[in-house]
C-alpha cells in the first residue's frame, strides 16, 4: 500500500506537525553546526540564524515551497579565510553584502522572466546535476558514518551508524501511519541509545549548559577586501540554488520555475539576516529535501515548525543545544546515507518520468560529462580554483552540462528538449 502524500497547502495536526518539524530540524543540524565550526564562527547563531532564513524564506515565498534554510558549504574557505586574518565582524559584513548579492541576482531573474531556465536546464541536465548532488554527498555521509569525526574507521561507530539506517529504513518500510512519517527522526531516537550504550556519548557539555542564555551578538565591519573574497561565491550558490529548487519540484510534483525570484530573494534574505546577527550565508538544504522524499509530507507547516525549533534552541536554550550536538556524528552520517541516496534517487527518477531518450548521443554526452566530472570532483574533495575563489564539483559539472546543452547539436526529428 503506497504511503499517503500530505501536499504542501495540506495542514496536519500540531501534536503531529511538532514531531515532524523535530525531524527536519535534527536533519539539519549536524551540517549546520559543522560550517560554523570549520569556519571560527559561532555554532549557537548558526542554528538561530537557520531558523530565521527559513521563516524569511518561507514568508517571501508565501509557504508555496518546502524548503529549509542552513548554513551554506560553499563559503567555508573564504569566510575561514577571513575570519583568521581580519575576524568574525569582518566576515559579517562581508555576508551582508552577499545577501544583496542573491536579491540582486533575484531582481534581474524577475525583469528577465523564467522562460530562459527550461532552454537552459532541460531534464536530461537536471536530473544529472540531482544525481550529483546526492551521490557527491555520499562521501560526506560515508565518513561521518565509517569514521565518526575521526581519520579512521571506527567500528562502534559504524555500529551506531548501521542500526541508525536500518531503523530509518524500517520505519519507513513496514510501518504505516505517523509512525512512517518519521522514520528519521526515530531512527536517529534509536541509533543515539545504541550510542550511548556503547559509550559514544559524552554528556559533559550537556551538563554545563545554561538552561535559558543568548548567543554572543557582534556588528559587521564591511571591508572591501572581505566582501570580493567571499560576495562572489553567491553565484555559484545561485546554481545550487536552482537545482535544489528543482529537486523539490521533482519531489512535490510542482513546477517552481517561475518562482524562482522569490525562492532566491528568500535565501538572500536569509544570507543579510545572517550577516547581521554572525551566522554564515545561508541556502536551502538537501538534508530536508531527503526527509520529504521518505516522508511524503510536503507541508511547509512542518517547517515553520522546524525553524521555529531551530530559532529556539541555537537562540535562548543552550542546554538543548549541547544535548543535539552531543548527537555522534556516525549517527547523523547513517541516517545521511539514506537521505543523500533519496536525493540521487530523485533524480534518476526525473530522467525516467520525463523518459529522456539515450539512443540519443547528445543526451548520452551530456548525462555522461555532467556526473562523471560532478561525482569525481565532489567524492574526491577537488575544487577549480580561480583566483581566491572555490568552484565546487557540482557548479562546474552544472556549468559543463549547460555548456554542452547549448552547444551539442539537436535531431531535426526532435520534439522539446529533452
Amino acid at each position: 500500500m503506497a504511503q499517503k502524500i500530505i501536499g504542501v497547502d495540506e495542514k496536519v495536526p500540531v501534536a503531529r506537525a511538532l514531531p515532524l518539524g523535530l525531524q527536519h530540524m535534527m536533519a539539519m543540524f549536524g551540517a549546520t553546526v559543522l560550517v560554523p565550526i570549520l569556519t571560527g564562527m559561532d555554532a549557537s547563531l548558526a542554528i538561530m540564524c537557520s531558523g530565521i532564513g527559513t521563516i524569511l524564506y518561507l514568508l517571501v515565498t508565501r509557504s508555496k515551497i518546502p524548503s529549509y534554510l542552513g548554513s551554506s558549504f560553499a563559503f567555508i574557505a573564504p569566510v575561514a579565510a577571513v575570519v583568521a586574518s581580519k575576524g568574525v565582524e569582518h566576515a559579517m559584513g562581508a555576508i551582508v553584502i552577499t545577501g544583496l548579492v542573491f536579491l540582486v541576482v533575484a531582481g534581474i531573474i524577475r525583469l528577465a522572466g523564467t522562460g530562459w531556465i527550461n532552454r537552459i536546464l532541460p531534464p536530461v541536465l537536471v536530473g544529472s546535476v540531482i544525481m550529483v548532488i546526492g551521490i557527491g554527498l555520499s562521501a560526506t555521509a560515508v565518513g561521518m558514518a565509517f569514521n565518526n569525526g575521526g581519520d579512521t574507521v571506527d567500528y562502534r561507530g559504524l555500529t551506531a551508524a548501521a542500526v541508525t539506517l536500518l531503523t530509518a529504513i524500517a520505519f519507513s518500510s513496514y510501518f504505516k501511519g505517523f509512525i512512517a512519517t518519521i522514520p528519521v527522526l526515530l531512527g536517529v531516537v534509536v541509533g543515539y541509545i545504541v550510542a550511548v550504550l556503547m559509550g559514544l556519548v559524552n554528556f559533559q557539555p550537556v551538563l554545563d549548559a545554561a538552561w535559558i542564555g543568548l548567543p554572543a551578538f557582534r556588528a559587521p565591519v564591511f571591508d572591501l577586501a572581505a566582501i570580493i573574497l567571499v560576495a562572489p561565491i553567491a553565484l555559484v550558490v545561485v546554481i545550487e540554488h536552482i537545482g535544489h529548487l528543482l529537486v523539490v519540484g521533482e519531489i512535490v510534483g510542482r513546477d517552481y520555475s517561475k518562482m524562482m525570484p522569490q525562492s532566491l530573494a528568500g535565501d538572500g534574505l536569509g544570507t543579510l539576516a545572517a550577516g547581521f546577527l554572525g551566522g554564515p550565508p545561508q541556502t536551502t538544504y538537501a538534508e530536508n529535501m531527503g526527509v520529504m522524499s521518505v516522508t511524503k509530507v510536503y507541508t511547509t507547516q512542518v517547517f515553520w515548525y522546524a525553524a521555529a525549533f531551530a530559532l529556539l534552541i541555537g537562540g535562548f536554550v543552550p542546554k538543548l543545544k549541547a544535548l543535539i550536538q552531543s548527537i555522534p556524528t556516525c549517527v547523523m552520517g547513517g541516517v545521511s546515507l539514506l537521505l543523500f541516496g533519496l536525493i540521487a534517487a530523485n533524480g534518476l527518477r526525473m530522467l525516467v518520468t520525463n523518459k529522456v531518450d539515450f539512443s540519443r548521443n547528445r543526451n548520452l554526452m551530456i548525462v555522461s560529462a555532467v556526473l562523471i566530472v560532478g561525482i569525481g570532483m565532489e567524492c574526491s574533495g577537488l575544487k577549480i580554483i580561480a583566483g581566491d575563489y572555490e568552484i565546487p564539483g557540482m557548479a562546474a559539472s552544472a556549468v559543463l552540462g549547460i555548456i554542452l546543452n547549448l552547444i551539442l547539436p539537436r535531431d531535426k526529428t526532435e520534439k522539446g528538449l529533452i
